[in-house]
């Protein structure tokens, strides 16, 4: 019995170092048609789907982490111009109220500066805005090019070793299909495919591993940047309402008892010219009518 063992590991050992021509020949092919019929789309059999279903989850998890990492990139980048352009327009708005307050000697041109100070001040506190954006999308690009380029790398080795463990149940499940006991020729060349499926699924199974344990290291680590981050941005962002409804409260204060000053507009559209009752102000002379 020792003897049979010692010639059957000696035999395993034999047909795992057999790189013949032949031999890399058959195994390139069969993993060439299953890389076919996964391009294609072909059904593959369920059982050996069904054994893939939890690395299959961790895979669709790892391109939605992908995706959602792009998009909120792109969408940093786009609320970072937003803030700037409105604080430009906030900051014009200012100017032009204290421009024409200046030249108003009554109560409504007191308003308008008062009003334009604080829109001014509002337009520069909005800006502080971008420091923790601009730090937020540095991580999240430094997270996208190290850790999710990381993480891909060894998403596209375990596929490849897939790809070559799913060719080697193919091959064997070929050989399988013609085996007679009785010949040895086609025991032996059986054998030499069995151990190809199992140094195939020995790599594929290292891989599956380090692919799942990086997905689920990826999740844990974005849930910290995010988290991380979004606090920053956060205490900013409410530093900053602190900061204008302070403002704009107390120039409602110092207004209170004004009578309401009503602006009527002119818009001019392609039916003609319209009255438009825009907005109301706050001062104690009649109707003012602008012409726009």
């Amino acid at each position: 019995m020792s003897g049979h063992k010692c010639y059957s590991w000696e035999l395993q050992d034999r047909f795992a170092q057999d790189k013949s021509v032949v031999n890399k020949m058959q195994q390139k092919y069969w993993e060439t048609k299953q890389a076919f019929i996964k391009a294609t789309g072909k059904k593959e059999d369920e059982h050996v789907v069904a054994s893939d279903a939890d690395l299959d989850a961790k895979l669709e998890l790892f391109h939605s982490i992908q995706r959602t990492c792009l998009d909120l990139s792109k969408a940093i980048v786009l609320y970072q111009k937003r803030i700037c352009f409105l604080s430009q327009e906030e900051n014009e708005l200012g100017k032009f109220l204290r421009s024409q307050g200046f030249q108003d000697k009554t109560r409504a041109g007191k308003m308008m500066q008062a009003t334009g100070k604080a829109l001014c001040f509002s337009s520069q506190q909005r800006l502080a805005l971008r420091n923790p954006l601009c730090r937020f999308h540095q991580e999240v690009e430094t997270f996208r090019h190290r850790a999710i380029s990381d993480t891909w790398l060894t998403v596209n080795r375990m596929e490849q070793y897939r790809t070559e463990y799913r060719g080697a149940l193919l091959w064997m499940k070929d050989v399988s299909q013609e085996l007679d006991p009785d010949l040895y020729k086609q025991m032996e060349k059986f054998r030499k495919v069995q151990t190809q499926v199992r140094l195939a699924k020995k790599n594929f199974d290292k891989l599956k591993m380090d692919v799942c344990q990086k997905v689920d290291l990826l999740g844990a680590s974005r849930c910290n940047l995010l988290s991380h981050m979004l606090a920053t941005y956060q205490t900013t962002l409410l530093h900053f309402w602190e900061k204008t409804s302070h403002t704009m409260a107390a120039i409602h204060e110092s207004f209170k008892g004004y009578q309401p000053y009503e602006f009527t507009t002119l818009k001019v559209s392609a039916t003609g010219v319209q009255f438009v009752r825009s907005c109301s102000f706050i001062t104690t002379t009649t109707k003012l009518s602008l012409n726009v």
